[in-house]
Parts: structure tokens; C-alpha cells; sequence
């Protein structure tokens, strides 16, 4: 009997722990106390896309402000201007694809990436069926608008290779992303390569004139945040900040999806039946993976091999990532080999 008592009060121990920490994480992540210290004020380069999702929560959600942050953005056109903005000093921390950093990194070495905060599967190639385009195949002797020099072109390269269509065969046309449904509507090309929300814009003008085929295949992209070497050894603190600001917004995004689509709406202006439809092609969570160095990997060979830069090695990209600010924050999301 005494033994049986004995099994029942350490069974009650487990559970009361067991709840204490639930509840603790729970606490944490969603009642943060009032920050205790100095106030910092930082600014953040953004393209103005649902890629930035987790942000937008932290901003709504108030995690920033829990951390001691008074977090301003300024909008770019595109991540290559929101990065060179933050080397240029206009913003402390820039948002942008892993592309643009290889990119940038093939000819300067003053900025780290500390932390992916989006995955995202969204490029398609969208051709026009009355221009006799039914499938894949058909794309040969046709002009099809890509921007140069983007990631757009990359996944361009490899959907042809992966099609075994000859890059020949084709007539590429250098057509930035926001002239993408114009460029097509109007006849200047045959097809684009191109993402939401620019492909219901095709839509509609084309009505049911259009295929789509996927330009990634299942590989995905990065969505990075990055900031000069200098302002990181500086402000290593405000790092840890503004990470530990998407941590518990990771967590809104996973257990409230509906709130987290309506608070992405209205930060972007979106009418309200977009989100829902391209929610799917995106992972929003913070981490540092070994993928992405192999994929900045691939694209800085792309970039060397097409004449798009003036060195002709690839860089050691260990030494563009900072992984000081996530470790001490979440550490098992670190998974670079160095």
C-alpha cells in the first residue's frame, strides 16, 4: 500500500511539472511582461509581401515592443534595393531573398544574413494557351519574359533543364516583375516567369487563356534578414531582440492561422480572398539551415557562369551568416555545418 502511494504521488509530480511548464511556455510566449531596460529604436527594409508574414505579426501582436523594440519599416521595390539600403546605412536590417545575398556577397563582405524567416515555394512559369502553348514543350521558339539577373532567371535555368528544353530554343525578354502581366496581356511575350499576386493579375486579364507550371520544383527559396557586420557586433542585443520578437509570433502563426491571414491582409491591403489561396506555398518560421548554404551555393556558380558578376569564385558563405543571435535564442534551428 505504502509502495502504491508512493508510485501515485510521483505520477502527481510529473503532471504538476508537466502543466508548470506548459503553462510557463505558454506565459511566455504569448503574456511577455513589460520589457525592463532601455527602449531601441530599429528600422527594417521591406518589400511589401506576405514573405514578411512573421513581422507583420510580432508588429501586431506587440512582441516587439515586449522586447524593448520600437521597430520602424521602409518599403523597397525589391529585396536588391532593400539590402543595398541597409549597406548604405538608410535601414539596420534588410529583408530579401538568399539570391540577392549570394549575389552580394560575390562582391562585398560587409553584411551577415542572422536568420531565415520564411520558406517560400511561389515562382510559375505562365504561358498563354492562344499563343499555342498547351504544354511544356511548346515553349520552344517562343519569347518568354524573365527579370534578368534574378532568382526568377535562376528557376528559369533549371525549369528548362529539368524539361530538357534547349535555353536556345527560347527567346528570353528582360521584363522586371511588375511588368510581368502587362508584358504578357499585350503580346510582348509569350509567357513570364513570375509569382502571386502577379499571376491573378494575368488571370484576369487573360480570363481562361493561361497555363501554369511550377518553377521551383519543390525547391525552396529564403526569405533572410540581414545586416551589416559592423551594426551586428555592435548591437548583438538588438539581434537577440528582434529574434526573440518572432519566436512567439511563429507559434501565433502555427495555433492561429485565420487571425494571423487577417492580420497579413490588412497590413498589405489585400482583399481578404488572396491569403487563403497561397498560405500553402509558404513556411514561416525562424531558422539557419545548411540547405540554404548549398543553395547560395548553386546560385553564386549560376551567377559566375553567366557573366552576372566580376569574380569568378564562390565565397565561403559561413562567413556571411551570424549565428550567434539565433543560437542563444533557439538553438535547434541552427543546422549549419561549419
Amino acid at each position: 500500500m505504502a509502495l502504491q502511494k508512493r508510485r501515485n504521488l510521483l505520477v502527481l509530480v510529473v503532471i504538476i511539472l508537466v502543466v508548470v511548464i506548459v503553462l510557463s511556455t505558454f506565459v511566455y510566449l504569448h503574456f511577455q511582461g513589460p520589457f525592463v531596460g532601455n527602449v531601441e529604436s530599429i528600422s527594417i527594409g521591406v518589400i511589401p509581401l506576405e514573405l514578411n508574414s512573421l513581422i507583420y505579426v510580432a508588429n501586431d501582436q506587440k512582441y516587439f515592443s515586449a522586447n524593448g523594440l520600437n521597430v520602424t519599416f521602409k518599403s523597397y521595390g525589391s529585396g536588391f534595393a532593400a539590402v543595398n539600403g541597409m549597406l548604405k546605412g538608410e535601414v539596420d536590417i534588410a529583408l530579401s531573398s538568399e539570391f540577392v545575398i549570394a549575389e552580394e556577397a560575390l562582391a562585398n563582405d560587409s553584411f551577415y544574413t542572422f536568420g531565415s524567416i520564411a520558406k517560400y515555394n511561389i515562382y510559375n512559369v505562365v504561358a498563354r494557351t492562344d499563343k499555342g502553348i498547351n504544354n511544356i514543350s511548346h515553349l520552344a521558339g517562343k519569347k518568354v519574359g524573365v527579370a534578368f539577373g534574378t532568382i526568377a532567371q535562376f528557376y528559369w535555368g533549371n525549369f528548362l533543364e529539368l524539361n530538357n528544353i534547349s535555353p536556345s530554343s527560347v527567346t528570353l525578354v528582360n521584363v522586371p516583375n511588375g511588368q510581368s502581366a502587362n508584358s504578357l496581356a499585350n503580346g510582348t511575350v509569350d509567357a513570364v516567369v513570375t509569382y502571386q499576386p502577379i499571376i491573378n493579375q494575368i488571370k484576369s486579364l487573360l480570363s481562361n487563356n493561361t497555363i501554369v507550371w511550377p518553377a521551383q520544383a519543390n525547391q525552396f527559396g529564403y526569405w533572410d534578414a540581414a545586416c551589416t557586420t559592423s551594426w551586428a557586433k555592435a548591437h548583438s542585443d538588438l539581434i537577440v531582440r528582434f529574434l526573440k520578437a518572432l519566436i512567439p509570433a511563429e507559434n501565433f502563426i502555427t495555433n492561429h492561422q485565420s487571425q494571423s491571414i487577417a492580420i497579413v491582409t490588412k497590413a498589405l491591403n489585400y482583399s481578404s480572398s488572396y491569403l487563403p489561396t497561397v498560405w500553402p506555398n509558404y513556411q514561416f518560421s525562424v531558422t539557419l539551415d545548411q540547405s540554404q548554404i548549398l543553395a547560395m551555393q548553386d546560385e553564386s556558380r549560376w551567377l559566375i557562369s553567366n557573366n552576372l558578376t566580376n569574380t569568378n569564385s564562390v565565397p565561403n558563405f559561413l562567413t556571411y551568416v551570424y549565428v550567434n543571435g539565433l543560437e542563444s535564442v533557439k538553438p535547434d534551428a541552427v543546422n549549419i555545418i561549419s
